[in-house]
């Protein structure tokens, strides 16, 4: 059985969000094992209120404080040890659980996992990694705001670490990778890029070159390098792109009499677009690097979105992702 530790306080809507994706997953997967961490008078209310119980399967474990979302990160290692990010977390490193996810503070939970669990022998820095759709299936993309100004022997361990998430997650051995740069020419980017190259072109992956912004969603790269600042600038413009096409055809189908009935008419349609582009569908980033897995929701979704996310970490655990990675890690250093 699959055990895993909720920061259910975590996120902009804490509760109402954890607490409903928890139950929804307990009804979806039966050998999986639940612990919400947090207050556990306020967890037990959220759990009676959606008529769930607690059991064999769903657990409570108490922590008094929550990590704040514009909270700094050291602020919350030093003075939060008994937050619900903090405690989920040590429930990983002591073993009670398997793996952890938390929709809290980006930087509080990078900084408190890569304290408390350590990185892999041979991992400087962990790095966050999730997928991204395309018109046919999806790519995988690290640094996605974990580490700026990332030197190059750093971004060859990110390739290596996503080059096994793949091959672990998805089956497929020996995945392409592409640098995220200005240009495809190599005389393009500035010298830190350019050294990157020569590193991953020295490497035994799959290295195919440099590759440019559209590449992400139309291209067909595995995995996508890149520093965290460029990439969490990529991540979220693309999801304000997602939403702003939304909000568009909403308003024009809206416009008029005329507009509305086209509207009902291509509803299936619109439907479909939605779906596709709906981005709860690919919630959960995965924290690589580190000596237990971490998953790392969107702070702002809903329950649906936290499912995906939870659902990310059961994939994760259910594979032996962080025994992979480390076992690659001492292969290329032999």
């Amino acid at each position: 059985m699959i055990k895993l530790s909720i920061d259910a306080m975590g996120g902009d809507h804490g509760l109402g969000t954890t607490v409903p994706a928890a139950l929804e997953i307990l009804r979806t997967y039966q050998k999986i094992k639940l612990i919400l961490v947090g207050d556990t008078d306020q967890i037990k209310i959220k759990l009676n209120d959606l008529g769930g119980k607690l059991g064999k399967r769903l657990a409570i474990q108490h922590a008094s404080q929550i990590v704040e979302m514009d909270e700094h990160p050291a602020n919350a290692l030093r003075r939060k040890k008994d937050s619900s990010m903090r405690v989920a977390i040590n429930l990983v490193k002591d073993g009670t659980v398997d793996g952890c996810v938390s929709a809290g503070n980006t930087g509080a939970l990078m900084a408190t996992a890569r304290f408390v669990l350590r990185t892999i022998p041979g991992i400087d820095r962990p790095a966050i990694c999730a997928s991204l759709p395309r018109p046919e299936g999806y790519t995988h993309m690290l640094d996605l705001g974990a580490n700026i100004d990332t030197p190059p022997e750093i971004l060859l361990q990110f390739g290596l670490m996503g080059s096994q998430l793949i091959d672990c997650l998805n089956g497929k051995k020996n995945p392409t990778i592409g640098l995220l740069n200005i240009g495809v020419e190599e005389i393009k980017g500035n010298e830190s890029i350019k050294a990157t190259a020569e590193l991953f072109k020295g490497s035994n992956l799959n290295y195919i070159g440099f590759i440019e912004a559209d590449e992400i969603y139309m291209g067909n790269t595995d995995l996508i390098v890149c520093d965290g600042f460029l990439g969490n600038v990529a991540l979220k413009a693309s999801e304000g792109v997602a939403q702003m096409i939304m909000s568009v055809l909403k308003e024009e189908f809206s416009r008029n009499v005329v507009a509305k009935g086209s509207g009902l008419l291509a509803k299936p349609v619109l439907n479909a677009i939605k779906r596709r582009l709906d981005h709860r569908r690919y919630n959960g980033a995965s924290l690589l690097g580190l000596r237990g897995a971490v998953v790392k929701s969107h702070g702002g979704t809903d329950h649906i979105g936290f499912k995906f996310a939870i659902e990310v970490a059961i994939e994760e655990t259910r594979k032996g992702l962080v025994n992979q990675i480390e076992s690659a890690i001492v292969a290329s250093s032999v």
